[in-house]
């Protein structure tokens, strides 16, 4: 993805690949309604005002080289309408944008994307970022960043107990993306013993499916981030990305959407792993509320029983401000 910036003074090479000027020999200009590159037309230009100017702007898909669009009121429809048009066709689009935070939409609009941003000095930080970002898509993967999947050692925690945890505050997690069966985070209220809760994307009796949920526990309680760190459930806010975990050990990165966080009634679970690592954990006293068996099987949180075997993680290290640490910790 290219740079352009609006600007008629001449700028050293900082990321940018082209200065905008309406009428420049050098650089990327336009005129009635063409596109020139050092003086040489390489497409069509179209000031998005209306819904005839995004049908004009569709109809040069194929046709030539670039399409740059330009706006009354800057808007993603339009540039997400003439990424489809052009999506089988040579054709690039190049488009402005006004504001900071309209250079990511753009920049991945469509999971597709712009070929150039159009800037000017107050947007040009965010434009820069947005390129680096679809620089380092290209070069790890032709899918997301934040779809990559990585795998994480689970194993096996064994109830030790299974409690009345009295009432709290309980933190449900919606994230952006959707959930498969399976997949979930972990939680624990230790630094080092955490549990697999699963999504709510198994059908219930009483209640719809929400693939995109987690119901994750009490507010003290530490879940993993995408980054490795940890953070305190309450402390999770839209916009974090966080760990999400197969059954399988498959992991990737999620991102919050929002955050509800609710009084509810409380089991309290007490568990150790296979070295008798013990741990515990607050989960809400409901039935779509599901954990992960050592056979991959979810069970609701009401149907388990000292004994039962779930899936976890046990870390080696305890936790300063949510990072690792060598230090010696006790927690109870």
């Amino acid at each position: 993805m290219e740079v352009w910036l609006e600007s008629s003074q001449k700028i050293g090479n900082k990321g940018i690949d082209a200065v905008f000027s309406l009428d420049a020999e050098n650089g990327i200009s336009v005129r009635d309604g063409c596109l020139y590159r050092d003086g040489v037309q390489i497409g069509g230009h179209i000031h998005i005002d209306s819904e005839s100017a995004q049908s004009q702007a569709r109809s040069l898909a194929g046709s030539v080289e670039w399409i740059l669009l330009t706006f009354e009121d800057w808007s993603m429809i339009p540039i997400e309408n003439v990424l489809a048009a052009t999506e089988s066709t040579p054709t690039k689009v190049a488009a402005q944008i006004v504001q900071p935070i309209q250079a990511q939409g753009a920049a991945f609009a469509l999971d597709i994307g712009v070929d150039a941003l159009l800037c000017t000095n107050n947007c040009l930080e965010a434009a820069l970022v947005a390129k680096s970002l679809r620089l380092e898509q290209v070069t790890e993967s032709p899918s997301m960043v934040s779809t990559k999947k990585e795998s994480l050692q689970l194993t096996t925690m064994t109830i030790t107990a299974v409690q009345e945890g009295h009432s709290g505050d309980r933190v449900c997690i919606d994230l952006l993306s959707m959930l498969e069966e399976g997949e979930g985070m972990l939680v624990g209220s230790t630094a080092r013993s955490y549990i697999l809760i699963h999504g709510e994307t198994i059908q219930s009796k009483y209640v719809p499916t929400r693939p995109f949920r987690i119901n994750a526990g009490s507010v003290e309680a530490y879940t993993i981030l995408a980054d490795g760190s940890t953070k305190y459930l309450c402390e999770l806010k839209s916009g974090d990305e966080i760990l999400i975990v197969g059954s399988d050990g498959a992991t990737r990165a999620a991102t919050v959407g929002r955050m509800k966080i609710e009084y509810r009634p409380f089991i309290l679970l007490r568990f150790k792993d296979e070295n008798t690592n013990e741990g515990h954990v607050f989960i809400q006293q409901a039935e779509t509320v599901r954990l992960v068996l050592n056979d991959n099987a979810a069970c609701s949180v009401t149907n388990l029983s000292v004994g039962d075997c779930i899936l976890g993680s046990t870390l080696s290290t305890t936790r300063h401000v949510g990072q690792s640490i060598s230090a010696p910790s006790k927690e109870r």
